[in-house]
């Protein structure tokens, strides 16, 4: 009669034991909650991984995004998002861009230091503090075209202006008219562009290109 009440008491206190206080058990189901919130990471080919890394060379602040596929037929693949670009003695910054793609974002970040910013230095006396622009990724055709347009595919960004640390603001559109240093500059930073992008277009090109530079990766070498 003792061995039989000895086990039970000892098979009440295993019983006791495998029963968590309910204020401790959430903990796991806690972290795999937070678990699948986290996004999906983002995967990457070498060629991606190396303008990645290219980028970080030209200490550029960005964030690489998921890859996007969006209806007919534009996408948003390898791309960033791109914050602010280095120069030789800090950083600009760039406004109002969307995603662009990685090889477009180093090319970008090349030309804003040794395109933009110095000439800036040399020819009007002040460093280049912002880049603004109208935009890179837009999912729309070449104007007057069933052709799909590089925006539609992150591969484009339109420059619209340059902002000076002395204050000075030089859009493409009114600079372009006024003449003098600033119509030098401009026609200065556009044969850095061209001797970088695979298509640059600006006022010279056609009445929509007026008020901004069209930067395009790849192409023939169209420079206007």
């Amino acid at each position: 009669m003792a061995r039989l009440t000895l086990m039970m008491l000892l098979s009440f206190l295993g019983a006791g034991c495998s029963v968590l206080p309910e204020s401790r058990a959430p903990e796991r189901t806690s972290t795999a909650r937070d678990t699948r919130s986290l996004p999906p990471p983002i995967a990457r080919n070498p060629e991606s991984r190396m303008c990645l890394a290219d980028l970080s060379q030209r200490k550029a602040r960005f964030t690489p995004l998921t890859d996007a596929y969006y209806e007919r037929g534009c996408s948003a693949v390898n791309s960033v998002n791109l914050t602010a670009l280095a120069a030789d003695d800090g950083e600009l910054f760039v406004t109002n861009l969307g995603p662009v793609h990685c090889p477009l974002a180093s090319d970008f970040a090349a030309w804003a230091q040794y395109g933009v910013d110095r000439a800036a230095r040399q020819m009007l006396g002040s460093r280049l503090v912002r880049i603004e622009t109208f935009g890179s990724y837009s999912c729309r055709n070449v104007a007057g075209s069933s052709r799909r347009s590089a925006h539609a595919s992150a591969q484009a960004i339109d420059v619209a202006a340059f902002v000076l640390a002395d204050g000075r603001r030089i859009t493409v559109k009114d600079g372009w008219a006024r003449g003098g240093a600033e119509l030098r500059f401009l026609q200065r930073v556009q044969d850095s562009a061209c001797r970088r992008f695979g298509t640059v277009l600006g006022p010279k090109y056609n009445a929509a290109h007026r008020d901004h530079f069209h930067l395009e990766q790849g192409g023939g070498g169209f420079c206007r």
